[in-house]
C-alpha cells in the first residue's frame, strides 16, 4: 500500500468513525438511527451473508441512508413522494459520479435525482433533493425499500432503505414537496363571425 492509499483509508475511517457522535450532536440531515448502521460502524450493512458483512462496494462507503415517511401515525399516501437521505464517500484514488437511483416497480415509480452528485475521495457528500416518487403503496414507516444506486465507476450499489418516521431528531426535516398542479390551458376568445349577407359597413362613408 502507498502512503497516499494509506493516507486516504485513515481520512475515510476517521470520517465513518465521526459520523454518529456527529449525529448525536443535533438533528437535521446527520441526525443517527439505529437501524442504518452497524453497532460497530457508521456504514449501511449492505450484506450479511453468514461468512462476512459488507458495509461498502467497489470503494463506495454510503455512511447514512434513509427515506424520510410521514409524521408519527400518519401515512403517505399511494401515489405520493418521499425524500431519500444518502451520504456517500469514496474510498477510490479518483472521483466518481452518482448518476442516477431506479427502484423496484412494485414498490414506486421512480427515483428523481435532480442532477447528477459527484462523490470526491475521503469526503463526505450528501443528496439534496432526490426523491422517491409515485409510490404504489402507502408508507407509514418501518418499511424498506429497495434502491439500486448507479455510479459512472463504481456502478450499480443495490441498497435496503429503511423508512424513518418523521419524528425526534427527524421532526425538522421537510416532507417532499406535493406534486404541482399542472394548469389547463385556458380557451382563447374567438371573433365573431359577420352575418353572412351583411355588407361591412364602410368606415368612409359620412352621414
Amino acid at each position: 500500500m502507498t502512503s497516499s492509499s494509506r493516507r486516504r483509508v485513515i481520512a475515510i475511517a476517521a470520517l465513518l468513525t465521526a459520523i454518529p457522535a456527529l449525529a448525536a450532536c443535533g438533528a437535521g440531515f446527520d441526525a443517527n438511527t439505529n437501524m442504518p448502521y452497524s453497532p460497530t460502524e457508521a456504514g449501511v450493512l449492505m450484506e450479511n451473508t453468514g461468512s462476512g458483512m459488507s458495509y461498502g462496494k467497489n470503494g463506495v462507503m454510503i455512511s447514512q441512508a434513509f427515506v424520510l415517511g410521514p409524521d408519527s401515525g400518519q401515512q403517505i399516501a399511494a401515489g405520493g413522494s418521499a425524500p431519500v437521505y444518502l451520504t456517500l464517500v469514496s474510498n477510490n484514488e479518483g472521483a466518481d459520479t452518482l448518476t442516477s437511483i431506479a427502484t423496484d416497480d412494485q414498490q414506486a415509480v421512480r427515483v428523481n435525482v435532480p442532477s447528477p452528485i459527484e462523490v470526491q475521495p475521503a469526503t463526505l457528500v450528501k443528496t439534496p433533493g432526490v426523491t422517491v416518487e409515485g409510490l404504489k403503496r402507502p408508507l407509514r414507516g418501518g418499511e424498506t425499500l429497495r434502491l439500486t444506486l448507479q455510479f459512472k465507476n463504481a456502478g450499480a450499489i443495490p441498497l435496503d432503505v429503511p423508512v424513518i418516521t418523521r419524528s425526534r431528531e427527524f421532526a425538522s426535516l421537510p416532507p417532499a414537496a406535493p406534486p404541482s398542479a399542472t394548469p389547463m390551458p385556458s380557451e382563447s376568445p374567438t371573433a365573431s363571425p359577420t352575418p353572412s349577407g351583411s355588407p361591412a359597413p364602410d368606415l368612409n362613408e359620412q352621414t
